[in-house]
């Protein structure tokens, strides 16, 4: 599940998922599949791609023997399979990090999510399937506009799903992946991906090529990724099936259930706004302390008093039991933002890990539940 930009579509053909939250490639099967639905769409226009013949690859050879070897495949059938994968240009330049130079600007970010369309839209999401967001909240902890903002922010509410074939970009990205510094280490995620959209279709018994997403291989309203679906996704509406595109509910099911299990804690709040202070004489052992809190990950690893002496908060109403992490939205020219962020925060930057998605999906779903009171 990642932060970056997502492809409009006017159509899709995507398959639906049918699998368990939590499994396991040996407690899956196929007489435990559960029933698979195809949705028929208009064809959108095609992504632009070409034929490599992955299958002669050396790496990609390697791959299809651990396949083999791992999991019972048919080597002659994947070989098969791999000789119809395209290569796709678009994804490996849309996965090209940003050029160096330019400033980060949470503003400027922000603005792209929370805006009128998102937030009308939202309003209309949360009134259709009110219902469903309930009984999330119920049974996993997580409230509604922290869903709402997140479904917002990754498809527009199922606006903007992807149109790549997933098999395809997968499979670019794991063995063509971009000259980056972090090359060797993002090939190796995407090969797991691949390795668990194989499983996926053989489990659910849906054709590899079916599914379609994102240029980074994320399906559906709430952009998992295959591992994630495997893992996390759940049959909320309990029609015995697995829908991340067509049914809401089961999208918001699944996004609850991941938020749950990645350290949501009912009840808890997200963030508090906060000031720098310092009281340091010594400038370079002030700021030694700032870039340390500041470099803690993603994980709230302070308390209030831990921080005082470096931060602090005009709300009234923050409890002083709880750890903390200091989050800095930098702006840009302009000063940057810090917050005081609990481990809901922080769950929240395990679906995508950045500060500015995490917080993009709060402000959204906040402005749309206040509209909804008006």
């Amino acid at each position: 599940m990642k932060s970056s930009s997502r492809l409009t579509v006017a159509a899709l053909l995507c398959a639906i998922i049918a699998v368990s939250p939590n499994a396991t490639a040996a407690n899956k099967s196929r007489k435990k599949a559960k029933a698979v639905k195809v949705t028929k769409t208009v064809k959108a226009s095609a992504v632009s791609a070409e034929f490599v013949h992955f299958s002669q690859w050396k790496e990609v050879a390697e791959f299809i023997d651990q396949m083999v070897t791992r999991h019972g495949f048919d080597k002659a059938r994947l070989d098969t399979t791999f000789d119809q994968v395209r290569y796709v240009e678009s994804a490996i330049q849309l996965i090209k990090p940003a050029p160096p130079g330019r400033p980060k600007n949470w503003k400027a970010y922000r603005a792209r999510f929370v805006e009128k369309n998102r937030i009308d839209a939202g309003i209309a999401f949360w009134d259709t399937h009110a219902d469903a967001l309930d009984k999330a909240e119920r049974e996993y902890g997580v409230p509604a506009e922290i869903i709402v903002g997140l479904i917002g922010v990754e498809t527009i509410y199922g606006r903007n799903t992807g149109n790549f074939r997933v098999m395809d970009a997968l499979t670019t990205l794991a063995f063509a992946y971009p000259d980056t510094p972090t090359r060797l280490t993002r090939m190796a995620f995407f090969r797991t991906e691949l390795e668990n959209l194989l499983l996926l279709s053989r489990d659910s018994l849906i054709d590899p090529f079916s599914f379609k997403g994102s240029y980074a291989g994320a399906i559906g309203l709430p952009q998992f990724m295959p591992g994630s679906i495997r893992s996390y996704a759940v049959d909320f509406n309990g029609d015995g099936q697995i829908d991340l595109l067509t049914s809401p509910a089961d999208a918001i099911g699944s996004i609850a259930n991941y938020l749950s299990l990645h350290g949501w804690k009912k009840g808890l709040p997200t963030v508090f706004p906060a000031t720098l202070i310092s009281v340091e004489t010594d400038l370079d052992k002030s700021a030694d302390k700032l870039n340390t809190v500041l470099s803690q990950g993603l994980k709230a690893s302070y308390s209030l008093n831990e921080l005082r002496p470096l931060a602090t908060t005009a709300s009234q109403d923050i409890p002083d039991h709880l750890l903390y992490g200091l989050v800095d939205l930098q702006n840009g020219n302009d000063p940057t933002e810090y917050w005081l962020a609990t481990d809901n925060f922080f769950a929240i930057t395990q679906y995508n890990r950045s500060y500015f998605y995490a917080m993009s999906v709060i402000d959204l779903g906040r402005v749309i539940a206040l509209a909804r009171l008006k």
